[in-house]
């Protein structure tokens, strides 16, 4: 896998990089992706909130 890389500019330039990432990925590899986010968005949705004792 490869190494993440923080990227700066604008945002157009940033909408145009992911896009041309995406592209090139595969149908699996897209799917894949789609899995994970629906994967963390239902455990953030179902996650119990735990509060700070500090008052």
């Amino acid at each position: 896998m490869k190494k993440n890389v923080l990227s700066f500019g604008t945002p157009q330039e940033l909408e145009a990089k992911r896009i041309a990432e995406v592209k090139s990925l595969s149908y699996l590899e897209r799917l894949e992706r789609l899995m994970a986010i629906i994967e963390v968005s239902y455990t953030l949705k179902t996650a119990k909130v735990i509060r700070s004792k500090k008052q």
